[in-house]
């Protein structure tokens, strides 16, 4: 029996879109609603009194920065959320299970929970099912959230399913660990972007008893139409009596196509986040405060609105205080784009109510989805405008999150680096991860051959440059051979034209690369050589790697370098010296392949929110660099059970191509010894 009292009202004709109430321990909530991210028991630039004026019924916390700071103790002390911040009204404790996705290089992921640094006092804590309930219970909240593994939504498929075993493990001990407790506790379904998984993790958690149901792991990856289906296939197997809710989601426009596909609830940083940037939302469409047109004009914000700014303050003076950075302009803004979304959530409310959605959802389609179209262009805009009209190229084009560019393919849709920052990410997995500077500091040994396969946007070639080159030439001054392959220089040529949004490329190395295709630095040490072309012919011209960083796009964009067929290539072109493959991938496919062309293949270290990455050594480097944590049994065992063991390029109907690739991994002397 549900602890809300839940009530469906109306659900809209021709939609999915439903209209309920339910109490909780503080307030009766009506839907769809929207809740104000306060993460920290603080919604960031607001006063307590403006939410409540503005109508939030419902905040948003978090269990894991709470518990570092201010700490259990201070919420036992003031009996709970509420009375320490004094807010009348509910509160939703998220669970921690974000962090788990956001903190990658502080925390270890295991069964009982992932174990985290804490950035308060560098101290190691457990975050599990059982402690994320107690605290939460500590807290107060009158929603609680299960603790949930949550993985980028592209991610491989074998990733994703055992986050998704492991969150619906972690649902049955948070349901025991809540007991009898009066606070409601939602359970979360997970999957990534496969309808499978997805089908598969709301079938599993509805038959728990949970108070309600959250569709968590959306928003940190996959395109807005994946988001939209995914949204669909998980509500129409939720059961219809409990609250459903979209974490972390999103824009107004997410918020209307996802209330159209039968979600209640909703929370984002975006009303916040933007307003900082001077971006906001209105009844004409999106509005950007930093352009110049703005600048003399008298009218409100949205003319539209009966919000504090818009009753108070001309577009002018907003324009005025947001250009010279006063946070009164931050505190201005936030406040009017979050009485924006929770004007929209009444307003679709109502018209779910008086049956007349489809007319709305159609109308607001055509609104929400504007662009900054209030008054005439100005020459800013105009530059601007021409700017994103050169975003794209070939089949490539630039996604920009928090000022950060990353390429996407257009044919597949996929991001790369689609969470992490590329910059991030190649210092930790590549340079870091193989030692590069230590391995540079024997001037007698012969030079250092790097393969940086796939160039892209030369994030890993320019990490590598840019280590080596932060140390004086006399302490790395073995010589370094860097050979990048690529066969569409379009990526690299797009970044180029946008440096701006990717920092590494501010260096004379990559132009230099692009026209003359060999870059030489000025103490003569680092050579960078490029070879266009097809890896699968160009591997066999250069000179033998000892590093190899392997980052080309998944298979489903480069299918041929991921292979059985091209890794035992690739074998073949590094046998007679010792060398070391990195990639980012943990995929079994790959895995099983790399192990039957003859590399060893251990477990590679975590970077943003993968658990780990891979790391792949031939006979000589193995027997060199004995200590990396190899696969031992226990991968084995999972790996012959599992459902995608086969490497790529091999289906059962062609097995008869590749024949005994299965026994060269069950008998690889990888597994001769019970490593683990």
């Amino acid at each position: 029996m549900s602890r809300l009292s839940f009530t469906l009202e109306k659900t809209a004709s021709g939609s999915r879109a439903r209209a309920t109430r339910f109490k909780t321990l503080h307030n009766e909530v009506l839907t769809p609603t929207f809740m104000p991210v306060g993460t920290h028991a603080s919604v960031r630039s607001q006063s307590r009194e403006d939410l409540l004026d503005v109508g939030a019924q419902v905040l948003l916390a978090n269990t894991y920065h709470l518990l570092l700071r201010p700490g259990v103790e201070i919420f036992q002390q003031f009996g709970g959320i509420h009375n320490f911040m004094k807010w009348p009204r509910s509160v939703l404790t998220d669970s921690g299970g974000f962090q788990i996705f956001c903190l990658p290089n502080s925390r270890v992921m295991k069964e009982e929970g992932a174990y985290f640094k804490s950035y308060v006092d560098n101290q190691t804590i457990c975050l599990s099912p059982e402690k994320s309930i107690e605290t939460q219970k500590f807290i107060g909240s009158d929603i609680m959230m299960v603790l949930d593994q949550c993985v980028p939504s592209t991610v491989e498929k074998s990733i994703a399913k055992s986050a998704m075993e492991l969150t619906h493990r972690w649902a049955l001990r948070s349901l025991a660990a809540r007991g009898d407790s009066p606070q409601s506790l939602f359970g979360i379904v997970q999957g990534a972007c496969y309808q499978d998984l997805r089908i598969e993790s709301a079938k599993i958690i509805s038959d728990m008893p949970f108070d309600g149901y959250a569709v968590g792991g959306l928003a940190v990856g996959e395109t807005k139409s994946e988001r939209e289906d995914c949204t669909a296939t998980v509500t129409d197997l939720l059961p219809q009596d409990r609250p459903r809710y979209l974490m972390g989601v999103g824009t107004p426009l997410d918020l209307l196509e996802a209330v159209h596909r039968g979600i209640d609830m909703f929370d984002c940083i975006l009303p916040s986040s933007l307003a900082q940037q001077g971006v906001t939302f209105t009844t004409l469409g999106k509005r950007d405060l930093r352009r110049g047109v703005y600048r003399t004009m008298e009218g409100p914000l949205d003319p539209a609105c009966s919000c504090y700014t818009c009753n108070t303050y001309s577009l002018a003076y907003l324009y005025h205080i947001n250009r010279v950075r006063d946070t009164r302009a931050w505190q201005l803004l936030a406040l009017h784009n979050i009485h924006y979304y929770l004007t929209l959530t009444r307003q679709m409310r109502e018209h779910i109510l008086a049956d007349t959605w489809m007319e709305f959802y159609q109308q607001q389609r055509q609104i929400i989805g504007q662009n900054d179209s209030y008054g005439p262009k100005s020459v800013i805009g105009a530059k601007q405008a021409r700017g994103q009209r050169k975003l794209t190229r070939g089949r490539y084009e630039i996604v920009e999150k928090d000022g950060i560019g990353r390429i996407r393919c257009v044919r597949s849709g996929e991001v790369m680096h689609s969470v992490n920052n590329p910059e991030v990410e190649a210092r930790e997995l590549y340079v870091e991860q193989s030692k590069l500077l230590e391995r540079v500091g024997n001037a007698e040994d012969p030079p250092l051959v790097i393969w940086d396969v796939g160039l892209g946007s030369a994030a890993n070639a320019m990490a590598a440059i840019n280590a080596l080159e932060s140390v004086p030439a006399d302490v790395r001054p073995r010589k370094v051979k860097l050979i990048s392959f690529e066969n569409d220089m379009d990526a690299l040529k797009l970044s180029l034209g946008h440096r701006g949004l990717f920092r590494h490329l501010r260096h004379g190395g990559p132009e230099t690369i692009v026209k003359d295709g060999r870059w030489i630095s000025r103490c003569g040490l680092i050579e960078w050589i490029l070879l266009e072309g097809d890896f699968a012919e160009t591997k066999f011209n250069a000179e033998p790697a000892n590093l190899v960083f392997f980052d080309p796009f998944s298979f489903k964009t480069d299918s041929a370098l991921w292979t059985l067929t091209a890794f035992e290539e690739l074998h073949a072109c590094l046998k007679d010296q010792p060398a070391l493959i990195f990639t980012y991938t943990t995929s079994t496919a790959v895995r099983a392949a790399l192990l039957a062309a003859g590399f060893y293949v251990a477990h590679g270290q975590a970077t943003g929110p993968k658990s780990e990455t891979t790391v792949a050594l031939n006979e000589l480097a193995k027997q060199l660099e004995p200590d990396w944590n190899y696969l031992g049994e226990t991968w084995l065992s999972k790996w012959q059970r599992s459902d995608a063991k086969m490497p790529y390029g091999i289906s059962a109907a062609s097995e008869a191509t590749a024949p005994g690739w299965e026994s060269k991994i069950l008998t690889h002397k990888q597994f001769a010894a019970p490593l683990t």
